[in-house]
């Protein structure tokens, strides 16, 4: 089995930086996982697709209230992926999620697309 652990959340202020990484282990760990990323889910909403990187095209891509803000790396001998959030606003509060799949054939914005999930972590930013 594959299992995601993410950290790096906590309090920020309004306008303040975080940024969190995502660490893939376990014994059913493909050599590099093909796609990882990362969603949000604040009270009361949906899950938000936030940001994700493909390792076989070298693909990235980012959530429409992203706005240039964040920025999304990873390290594939490591198999971790990082995001760096900057300009954060109380409408980034919400539990982070990292997410990943071996698939080749995948919609990067699709939670439905994702095979492997983390407990997630809490990003709070106060006004």
């Amino acid at each position: 089995q594959v299992q995601l652990g993410e950290s790096g959340g906590g309090l920020v202020q309004d306008g303040g930086s975080l940024s969190l990484s995502c660490e893939a282990s376990g014994r059913a760990l493909p050599t590099y996982l093909n796609t990882m990323g990362w969603f949000r889910q604040a009270p009361g909403k949906e899950r938000e697709f936030v940001a994700a990187t493909r390792r076989t095209n070298g693909r990235t891509v980012y959530g429409d209230f992203v706005r240039g803000r964040f920025t999304i790396a990873r390290d594939n001998a490591k198999n971790t992926v990082y995001l760096r959030m900057n300009n954060l606003t109380p409408e980034d509060t919400a539990v982070y999620y990292c997410a990943a799949t071996d698939r080749t054939e995948s919609m990067l914005r699709r939670p439905q697309d994702y095979d492997y999930w983390g407990q997630g972590t809490q990003v709070t930013v106060s006004s």
